[in-house]
């Protein structure tokens, strides 16, 4: 033996020396899976076919708790953590639960893979939002946030892998070792035991002993209490209450910079509903035009507008009107009700026009029926399908309005949030203000017009209790 070869055997003696037999057993599998692809071996060697079980199977038909094992690839000593999650979870959120249990900050890649490894084409693969746009037209990953964890594993043994940082390559062998009930209550996430610190953010793939004595303080140190702080802040609840992706990202970048727009969200009781009346009262607007038009149709004047009787009737109930300077008896000169009434045909859908009359639509008639009949179809024409500029402005002003009522809209707030997600302006300007309503089917236009007389131009941004529990309701309604 040469001296290299006993400095190793002294290192490696020094590594193994405090292990019990679990981490030995999982030092032994890591070893063994990081050599080449002819001698690998995988963790299921209770199966002589692993091929059998590269693909998804059907969700269970009651969520319960997986508790998995969860090790990092060629750590030595073995780098761990036991977590008690949902079975129901999708893999976005799973992706966000590992983030926290390595103490990892969600700024590179990642994907899961069903397989021999993170890597294997072989295998069923499931893709975060960059890997979906960028993969080419011959390839077949999913998008994991359409595929549950009990889609992935279902018994003991069973074992998922996932990859971070396709640079460092953190790859995780997340093990079903357990199988628990759950009720209503069972929290997304507990973390309950592991062993030594996880490598920190782009510090070249270090995962020996020495290596990260360079980069933290105290390698062997992992307390379980962190992880479980970090698994209690607003993502999850919000994600369970359904709230979109994308929102979420915001809402945790907004968190890194000190906003408690999250937590404003998760305070807010998700069964509360307005009194008939308060909510009939709120969307008088709305219910005049659809009992006008339900009565045989709103007539429009040759030029097709609505006729000045009508206009003087309406204006008094559309809180955009509030503080208008004219005698608003003509639709082309008095903005507010013209843009008010174009909102119902679209984006709301709830009106269309046909042979010189406005007239209800399937959509309009069903929501005439009762006030909160039509509370829900605008909850559901309040988020966009499209990506880009029009989502984002609208969920961050749909957030910001949940939790604003009887306050103004942070309009400022949300414009320099946009900003900072890199939308500006055609001329290359910084967004303001006024982007925020400067396109077909934004949601402010909407909220604005939820609101209980007297209508004062002073407050014409404020939020309305309506309104708030308007834009809450978009929010959390279930996806298509």
């Amino acid at each position: 033996m040469n001296g290299d070869q006993e400095a190793l055997l002294r290192q490696f003696e020094t590594a193994i020396k405090d292990m019990g037999v679990e981490d030995l057993r999982a030092l032994t599998g890591s070893l063994l899976s990081s050599g080449s692809s002819a001698d690998r071996v995988t963790y299921r060697t209770r199966r002589p076919d692993p091929a059998s079980r590269r693909s998804r199977r059907p969700r269970l038909p009651e969520p319960v708790v997986f508790r998995l094992r969860v090790d990092l690839v060629r750590a030595a000593p073995p780098i761990w953590r036991r977590l008690d999650v949902r079975s129901d979870l999708t893999l976005d959120v799973v992706h966000q639960v590992l983030q926290d249990a390595f103490a990892w900050t969600d700024s590179h890649l990642h994907r899961f893979t069903l397989g021999t490894d993170a890597w294997d084409n072989d295998g069923e693969q499931f893709l975060c939002p960059y890997d979906v746009e960028e993969q080419e037209d011959d390839e077949s990953g999913v998008p994991e946030e359409r595929v549950r964890l009990d889609e992935t594993l279902d018994e003991p043994g069973d074992v998922l892998h996932y990859v971070y940082d396709y640079g460092d390559d953190w790859e995780l062998v997340l093990k079903l070792e357990e199988v628990l009930p759950a009720t209503a209550e069972t929290p997304v996430a507990v973390c309950v035991g592991g062993r030594r610190g996880a490598p920190p953010e782009d510090c070249g793939s270090l995962r020996d002993a020495d290596g990260l004595a360079e980069v933290l303080d105290d390698p062997a140190h992992f307390d379980p209490a962190d992880v479980n702080t970090q698994l209690q802040r607003s993502y999850y609840p919000l994600r369970r209450l359904g709230l979109p992706a994308h929102l979420l990202q915001c809402i945790a970048m907004l968190e890194y910079d000190g906003d408690d727009l999250g937590e404003r969200l998760v305070a807010i009781d998700p069964t509360r509903r307005l009194p008939e009346a308060e909510l009939a009262a709120a969307l008088r607007p709305y219910q005049w035009f659809l009992d006008r038009a339900g009565g045989g149709g709103i007539p429009l004047t040759a030029a097709g507008y609505l006729r000045p009787t009508d206009v003087e009737e309406v204006t008094p109930l559309i809180p955009a009107m509030a503080g208008w300077i004219g005698k608003a008896n003509r639709e082309d000169l008095t903005v507010p009700v013209a843009d008010f009434r174009e909102l119902l045909i679209r984006p709301l859908g709830l009106l269309r026009k046909y042979k010189g009359k406005l007239l209800l639509t399937r959509a309009g008639a069903a929501a005439r029926r009762s006030p909160q009949a039509l509370f829900d179809h605008l909850a559901a024409r309040l988020v966009p399908d499209d990506d880009g500029f029009a989502r984002d402005a609208n969920l961050l002003v749909l957030a910001y309005a949940a939790v604003s009522a009887g306050n103004a809209l942070p309009r400022r707030q949300i414009a320099e949030t946009l900003d900072s997600l890199g939308y500006h302006r055609s001329d290359g300007r910084s967004v303001d203000v006024h982007a925020l309503r400067n396109f077909e089917g934004n949601a402010l236009d909407v909220l604005l017009n939820v609101a209980t007389p007297p209508f004062d131009r002073r407050t014409e941004h404020r939020i309305s209790p309506a309104a708030a529990a308007l834009a809450y309701a978009a929010l959390i309604r279930p996806s298509a």
